[in-house]
């Protein structure tokens, strides 16, 4: 029974919310927003766990010393203070606020400078034309590249014909914005059209009791 009723649960669940889509009846529709209400319940217990393995994560690496544990110092001290701010003073408070703008903000920050960084190293390791795919990739990343720098414009008012340039002033970028909403696009909704379908068939599976990697054991 402890395996039968969470998949019942998730039975139940999964295909009420899936059929009250196509059903907009006031019952559903209060049923549905009474399901979310509970979802969000759900949420906050599932918040105090997580903060509670945090703390339990960094508090054994405090305690045995182990390379870096100055850094779960900094996390408990940032975590106490913040948490601290936001309940004495609310999400509005000059505290919570200061904290939010002078810290939270410079970090996010740093961090997406930082993944520039990694991502040209990647886009170098990408682009190299050994094959005809990447040879394309190459050549569209070099286009979307110039179409959207000041650059482009300026070596191509400088390079091209004055006929060419009074015709059509802004060549790089238009072109830039052909690839992006031409090949880039289908490309893109390729990739969404394959993810939706691999979520609807995980969430089949979870909803008909296949999928079972959500309890302690997969063969349970």
């Amino acid at each position: 029974m402890k395996r039968q009723i969470p998949l019942i649960i998730s039975f139940v669940c999964g295909i009420f919310m899936l059929i009250q889509f196509f059903i907009p009846h006031p019952g559903f529709i209060s049923v549905y927003r009474g399901i979310l209400n509970w979802a969000r319940i759900i949420g906050v217990f599932a918040l105090i766990i997580g903060i509670g393995t945090l703390v339990r994560l960094h508090f054994r690496r405090i305690t045995r010393r182990s390379p870096g544990w100055f850094y779960s110092v900094v996390v408990f001290a940032g975590l106490i203070v913040t948490a601290s701010a936001g309940i004495i003073g609310g999400t509005r408070g000059k505290l919570f606020v200061w904290i939010f703008q002078n810290i939270n903000i410079p970090l996010d920050a740093t961090m997406f400078s930082l993944l520039a960084f990694f991502m040209a190293s990647a886009a170098y390791r990408a682009f190299r034309a050994r094959t005809l795919d990447a040879t394309l990739l190459l050549i569209a990343a070099v286009i979307v590249m110039f179409g959207r720098v000041p650059i482009g414009d300026f070596l191509w008012q400088a390079v091209a014909p004055q006929s060419w340039v009074d015709k059509v002033p802004f060549l790089p970028e238009q072109v830039a914005e052909w690839v992006m909403s031409g090949p880039n696009m289908a490309a893109r909704r390729g990739i969404m059209i394959g993810a939706a379908l691999g979520a609807i068939s995980t969430s089949l599976k979870i909803i008909l009791g296949i999928e079972r990697s959500h309890f302690a054991s997969s063969s349970q």
